[in-house]
């Protein structure tokens, strides 16, 4: 799906992630405080798991008919993968 966009909407796509990236970034800074990346770190990784897990779902068969079903994979995957950097963080401040 993404590799198939012309290069304008493939940069108007990251673009529009990067800006919910940035709000959902601020808020969870501000809420994770320092065991958080900063709003530009939280930012790049909600961008990074976004367009991992829609990619990954694309490589493993499930097409996007509906921009909506596209949006929730990238979300749920954009937070797992935060998720995940922070329990790495977590145990890695443990040590």
């Amino acid at each position: 799906m993404l590799l198939h966009l012309d290069t304008s909407w493939l940069l108007m796509t990251v673009a529009t992630v990067a800006v919910f990236g940035f709000f959902f970034g601020t808020a969870l800074d501000a809420i994770m405080k320092e065991d958080g990346f900063g709003s530009t770190g939280n930012t790049l990784l909600f961008t990074l798991g976004f367009f991992v897990a829609v990619m990954a779902a694309n490589e493993h068969g499930i097409t996007f008919r509906d921009l909506k079903l596209a949006v929730a994979w990238g979300l749920s995957g954009a937070f797992i993968f935060i998720s995940v950097m922070a329990l790495i963080k977590a145990g890695l401040a443990r040590l």
